[in-house]
């Protein structure tokens, strides 16, 4: 499920803050960025402008920034209750065109597939950019595959979506009932013993393809020599000149 976030300037705006102000209190750690994209571009998680309303709330009480980050990282934050204490390293995202360039394909091509439901983003702000994890050049890499396999987008996305099932399955063994959970497992289990099936049959399509290919190689360099020789002019031998 992808997650909702602010970029910098989103951020700024909903909050009220100059970029000086967040830029200091970034220095002073009360707020970190939640990850970067390839070029560097900060942004921020949701809950990142509840963290901001309450610094401002402890500020206006007289609370200094030492003593806020204190505060923070004993009793969290209101409502969420969490720790708002951000990791030191902050994780690379790619953006539509990052994630396109890493595959191989058109940023059309990642939209064409985030529309048919076989990918999603894992954060998107609220003026549409999407950010995307590394996990998700493989899978992009493994649905061209699929396409070259022969299947079509419909048939990848019912694959995405077992996919899926089995990641909420795996993470969390009460996210379905169990006659649920089981049939899904059924079905993925089909999937993988069709899928395998599929396999077998373009290996040995390819190793035909390949050994035909070698033949043909071989054959087609032959009827060159031939060609070759019959352009030689007559009565010239090879490496030389027949003598008068």
């Amino acid at each position: 499920m992808k997650k909702a976030m602010y970029l910098r300037d989103e951020l700024l705006e909903q909050a009220g803050l100059t970029d000086r102000v967040l830029t200091e209190w970034e220095r002073q750690r009360l707020v970190r960025p939640d990850g970067l994209t390839k070029e560097k571009t900060r942004f921020y998680a949701k809950d990142t402008l509840d963290r901001i309303q309450y610094i401002k709330t402890l500020m206006d009480l007289g609370y200094q920034p030492e003593h806020i980050l204190k505060i923070i990282k004993k009793v969290g934050l209101p409502r969420t209750g969490r720790s708002k204490d951000r990791p030191e390293k902050l994780h690379a995202y790619l953006t539509v065109g990052d994630l396109a360039e890493r595959v191989g394909i058109s940023p059309r091509a990642v939209k064409h597939w985030e529309g048919k439901g076989i990918i999603e983003p894992d954060m998107r702000s609220e003026g549409g950019f999407r950010l995307y994890s590394e996990t998700y050049v493989y899978l992009c890499q493994m649905i061209k595959d699929l396409q070259l396999f022969g299947y079509s987008l419909d048939e990848i996305k019912s694959i995405s979506d077992l996919f899926r099932d089995f990641l909420a399955i795996s993470q969390n063994l009460s996210a379905y009932s169990s006659a649920e959970a089981m049939r899904k497992l059924e079905s993925m289990t089909g999937h993988m013993k069709h899928f395998q099936d599929k396999m077998e049959l373009f290996k040995t399509g390819m190793e035909r393809w390949e050994n035909l290919l070698k033949k043909k190689k071989r054959e087609i360099s032959g009827l060159k020599a031939q060609i070759r020789k019959r352009q030689e002019p007559k009565g010239q031998k090879r490496g030389g000149t027949k003598d008068a």
